[in-house]
């Protein structure tokens, strides 16, 4: 594709000189021959465009002569004896796993970053003791905080109780109020009756002192058990709001033990650490078979090398890279084809090249002989033309 990009690029620079100078002719002649500038200019071109495209033919000749020895390294190997066909064949198996298993690692997933491998392999020593230290204090952190809502909720029940006995003190102070008024009413009412009317009053009396001593009694007894229960609602609450203050004064340091842990390692919890030194001792043992595997690959690849060398191939290192065709026969012929190929595309684009510069000669002989234009630039130009057809 290149040479014929380049082929377009000369014949587009060549269409640009014509247009610039309709005296030369579609042969490559002038119709003016008089002006020798334009023909120097001319024959200059033309033979700045031969010695590009013989450049390009040596390039195709060496690549052509490569391929070429290629062909031959594979046709050595199809004839060697099945012994050492099979000794070679051995080394490309062990080559081709090494490079497959080297493949694998590096597209296999990576569940640890970089960064965290390195933070790992650093603090190796300690991360087990971190890791049971931090379920430790996740544990027991969750121990505290729930003593501390277990108080929080003691402290609001003595709470809410006093407040409740309180609120019955002040319902019982009003009804002994009321008793002792009503009691009053009736001693009235019986001092009349008696008095006024000499009625018997004696019973009533006798009712109205039991109803009035049963209820003022209750209700002393009552008011003073409520203010014992006072007392003790306030004891017990402020206990409970000394004891929350302990247990939150240990939650709070238990919490930044258990956050600085956290984030120094990156992680939500003690179970996601666990899991990142699961994943740390893993890539460890897997870095290890890498490395293992690179020894072991440089190994036989050098053993391979060996091997073939013996046979005095033009290129042995190009099989490493090609060890499956050395194993899969179906594959040395996609590569002895794929080769053939090349080397039929090579010699197709040499004829053409050599074509062109053939004609591309012919075509600036004419003008020379008629010019008599001949330099030693462009005698070196021709005869080079001439040692490449020989």
């Amino acid at each position: 594709m290149g040479f014929f990009r380049r082929r377009k690029r000369k014949k587009s620079q060549l269409e640009r000189i014509l247009q610039e100078n309709p005296e030369i002719c579609e042969d490559g002649a002038a119709e003016d021959d008089s002006d020798p500038k334009k023909m120097q200019a001319y024959i200059a071109g033309c033979c700045r465009e031969i010695g590009d495209t013989c450049k390009e033919i040596e390039e195709e000749k060496s690549e052509y002569r490569i391929v070429s020895s290629y062909l031959k390294d594979i046709q050595m190997l199809e004839n060697l004896p099945g012994e050492d066909m099979a000794e070679i064949r051995s080394a490309a198996e062990q080559v081709q796993n090494l490079n497959q298993k080297r493949t694998e690692y590096q597209n296999a997933e990576k569940k640890i970053s970089d960064v965290q491998f390195v933070q790992m392999k650093q603090e190796e020593d300690s991360i087990p003791d971190a890791i049971n230290r931090l379920k430790a204090n996740e544990a027991y952190q969750t121990t505290v905080k729930r003593d501390m809502n277990y108080l929080e909720g003691e402290k609001t029940q003595w709470h809410y109780n006093r407040l409740e006995l309180l609120y019955q003190q002040k319902i019982l102070k009003t009804v002994s109020f009321l008793l002792l008024g009503l009691f009053a009413v009736c001693a009235v009412v019986l001092f009349v009756l008696q008095t006024a009317f000499r009625e018997d009053t004696v019973y009533a009396w006798l009712a109205a002192i039991t109803i009035a001593a049963v209820s003022g009694g209750y209700i002393f007894f009552k008011m003073s058990s409520n203010q014992t229960e006072i007392r003790r609602s306030e004891v017990n609450k402020n206990y409970a709001i000394v004891l929350l203050n302990k247990v939150k004064f240990k939650y709070v340091n238990i919490t930044n033990a258990v956050d600085y842990a956290l984030d120094k390692y990156h992680v939500k919890n003690a179970a996601q650490l666990n899991y990142l030194w699961e994943q740390y001792l893993n890539e460890v043992k897997e870095r290890e078979k890498f490395r293992q595997a690179n020894e072991d690959l440089e190994y036989f690849s050098e053993k391979l090398v060996r091997l073939l060398n013996q046979y005095r191939l033009y290129d042995a290192g190009v099989w490493v890279n090609q060890s499956y065709a050395l194993v899969d026969k179906k594959e040395m012929v996609e590569v002895k084809h794929n080769l053939i190929v090349r080397r039929q595309k090579l010699r197709s684009r040499i004829e053409v090249n050599v074509l062109n510069v053939k004609n591309r000669r012919a075509e600036m002989e004419k003008v020379l002989k008629r010019q008599n234009l001949y330099t030693p630039e462009i005698r070196e130009i021709i005869d080079s033309i001439d040692r490449m057809d020989a």
